[in-house]
């Protein structure tokens, strides 16, 4: 689901409870951050059914106003699920600061003090924000393992573990307090359960079922007995084979673009080690539905892919519309988000998500003669730091320090030039 409310699990004292955040965002001048609840309590709920029962009430809190919140609203029970990442053991805490400071542990650590120290803030906890401003050694944890190698890396990682064994108890008995359930309808908590049984049971048809499959399939010999079916599903699995084939036949890839604006379809391929895209004087045209894309590509030879001496079978296909685009996953560029995760530090950003972005991004500068985009992107620029950083994560490297405003800004500037130059023409 999209970034700007995400939901959360919290390992606390009664149990894992979940709630949503609402990481920073911006309404005209004031920047603002919330978590669901209202006024002086915090809402965490027994359960994700719970969870999206209270979305669907329409009972006040505080997260009413964000721009947001209809969509959450609409959205299914399974959808409310926490990712991975998004689950805090609030209470392990302390053994987890005992243990050696390997990789995971320090990443894990840092994501639960980071979650706290937000909880703290948005939610005024004075013990909770005093931990933090009280112990600014906390913030090494934020720099991965670099700083805990060596005997004096060593001390300073048993200095945090002291620290947080003698004061964990009181953050977390703060925690306990401000946490309420504004309790729901059972008869909403009972359509949830069963939206999530039903998600649960889809996801289960998709495994494939190994008891049902022969084992002379498996040994990779042929059955001379397959019936009919079996040649229907060969003749599917060669469709798509087909399809796949013609765009590698032709030398060319649909790609798919999301961004703030809208999705869009289009195609590129390379010429050596350069890129073209379907466009024109470094503008790429983009397109809302694949039926725009089929049309244009029938009816017009204005643009540069038209140069290429294989685009005389595109257009064939486009003109008798036997044509598809089966866009891969590796040319999918979903551009939203990425500043905001940006603005808090290197591991709150999909590394393969970024990785994509800049490919997009240096591809089409390349495509336009832009030179800009790969300057801005050098790794002796603070972004260009912060972006190798988080594609490649090494925790023998220093991980770039906060703020990241500027390099937050130099990304949305990135983005604006790229929207500027794809144009919509369908």
């Amino acid at each position: 689901m999209a970034g700007d409310i995400v939901p959360i699990e919290l390992g606390l004292t009664e149990g894992n409870l979940f709630t949503l955040w609402a990481p920073r965002w911006r309404e005209g001048d004031d920047e603002w951050e919330a978590f669901l609840g209202l006024e002086d309590d915090l809402y965490a709920l027994n359960s994700v059914a719970e969870l999206a029962a209270f979305v669907r009430s329409d009972a006040d809190n505080d997260l009413d106003d964000h721009p947001a919140w209809e969509t959450i609203k609409k959205l299914q029970a399974d959808e409310l699920v926490p990712d991975e990442r998004r689950s805090y053991d609030l209470i392990g805490v302390p053994e987890l600061a005992a243990e050696d400071p390997k990789p995971d542990v320090v990443a894990e650590l840092e994501d639960a003090l980071e979650i706290v120290r937000i909880l703290g803030e948005v939610c005024d906890l004075e013990t909770t924000t005093k931990f933090f401003t009280g112990n600014p050694i906390l913030g090494a944890v934020a720099v991965g393992t670099n700083n805990f190698a060596g005997r004096e890396g060593v001390d300073l990682w048993v200095r945090i573990g002291r620290i947080i064994a003698k004061h964990w108890d009181d953050v977390i008995d703060e925690l306990d307090d401000v946490v309420k359930n504004p309790g729901v309808e059972s008869a909403a908590v009972q359509e949830a359960q069963e939206e999530l049984a039903a998600a649960a049971s889809a996801e289960d048809e998709d495994e494939p079922d190994e008891d049902s499959i022969d084992p002379l399939y498996a040994d990779g010999t042929d059955d001379s007995d397959d019936d009919d079916s079996d040649d229907e599903d060969d003749q599917d699995d060669d469709d798509d084979v087909d399809e796949d084939d013609f765009w590698a036949s032709v030398g060319i890839d649909p790609i798919r673009i999301y961004t703030d604006a809208g999705e869009f379809l289009s195609l590129r391929c390379y010429l050596g080690d350069d890129p073209r895209f379907l466009g024109s004087k470094g503008a790429i045209y983009g397109f809302g539905s694949e039926r725009a894309l089929t049309r244009f590509l029938a009816d017009n030879d204005d643009h540069d892919l038209a140069e290429l001496v294989t685009f005389g079978e595109v257009r064939d296909a486009a003109e008798t519309a036997e044509i598809e685009y089966q866009v891969l996953p590796e040319n999918v560029y979903a551009l939203q988000g990425i500043d905001e995760d940006i603005l808090d530090g290197p591991r709150r950003v999909d590394g393969r998500q970024l990785d994509l972005a800049v490919e997009l991004l240096t591809d089409a500068a390349d495509y336009a003669g832009i030179d800009a985009v790969n300057e801005t992107l050098a790794s002796t620029t603070p972004l260009g730091w912060f972006v190798d950083y988080t594609i490649n994560p090494d925790p023998k490297r220093l991980s770039p320090s906060g703020p990241f405003d500027n390099e937050a800004e130099e990304w949305r500037a990135l983005i604006h030039d790229f929207e500027d130059r794809l144009v919509r023409r369908g």
